[in-house]
């Protein structure tokens, strides 16, 4: 079955809530929420090209202003990471903007770049287009530390056959063949109950970090936090009455 493109809105600078007319001056991240049956997906794009995408300040400062207030936007279903920089992703830290640091500035910076994979862990489903692959995964403990210390570099179908991505996809002609197995991948998770797909969200991650114990209680309390939803209900509805669900988040 063919699906209809995505409604788009144009992108959108940080501190501006409403809806731009789509020039977003030299901002290094903007954000775009889709329309139409996409909407409930919202996009950050990182738009650095002249360093590749590194993470550098201003870079960083951006991304976690608007990871700050998507967190806070209750419309926001699943979040996909782009980039607007051609056959990059991103190239990882500024080693230029690194050098010119001292210790002291490099050792807050630091910390601010671990502030943002935490803050990367969102509420919602969090979804990367990088190029040739797509949708992050993860690694056992030495298989990590071997990469880390060999400073390896993988292919999108290396990194597919040791489980660090899910998805892998052939380029097409236009170069964002990427970006259209996240936003399938996001379109399959927006019809879903959302308060339902965050609790799952939170127990997986919390789960991961304590013994089986733990995890079976962390698993207890979010399903506690669900059963008095009104789209629990609604899902037990539709079961009951053969039809297509309608949650609405609440």
């Amino acid at each position: 079955m063919l699906r209809a493109l995505p409604l788009l809105r144009p992108w959108r600078p940080l501190g501006a809530r409403c809806t731009s007319d789509g020039a977003a001056g030299g901002h290094e991240i903007q954000v775009r929420a889709l329309a139409g049956p996409d909407q409930g997906i919202t996009e950050i794009l990182m738009n650095r090209p002249h360093a590749r995408n590194a993470l550098g300040n201003i870079f960083v400062s951006e991304l976690l202003e608007a990871l700050a207030q998507l967190r806070e936007d209750q419309q926001v279903r699943v979040l996909l990471f782009r980039s607007g920089v051609k056959g990059v992703f991103c190239a990882g830290a500024d080693l230029k903007e690194r050098e010119q640091m001292s210790a002291a500035e490099v050792g807050v910076f630091s910390q601010r770049l671990r502030g943002l994979m935490n803050d990367i862990a969102f509420p919602a489903p969090t979804i990367a287009a990088m190029d040739g692959f797509a949708l992050g995964g993860g690694l056992e403990l030495a298989l990590a530390c071997d990469l880390r210390v060999a400073g390896r570099r993988l292919s999108g179908v290396q990194a597919h056959a040791l489980g660090l991505v899910n998805h892998t996809v052939d380029q097409n002609e236009e170069g964002d063949a990427a970006y259209h197995r996240a936003l399938a991948l996001a379109q399959e998770i927006l019809p879903q109950a959302p308060i339902a797909v965050r609790l799952g969200k939170v127990a997986i991650d919390r789960g991961m970090e304590v013994d089986i114990a733990s995890g079976m209680a962390i698993e207890g309390m979010c399903y506690a936090q669900n059963i008095p939803t009104q789209d629990r209900l609604e899902g037990m509805a539709a079961f009951r009455e053969k039809r297509p669900p309608k949650f609405v988040g609440k």
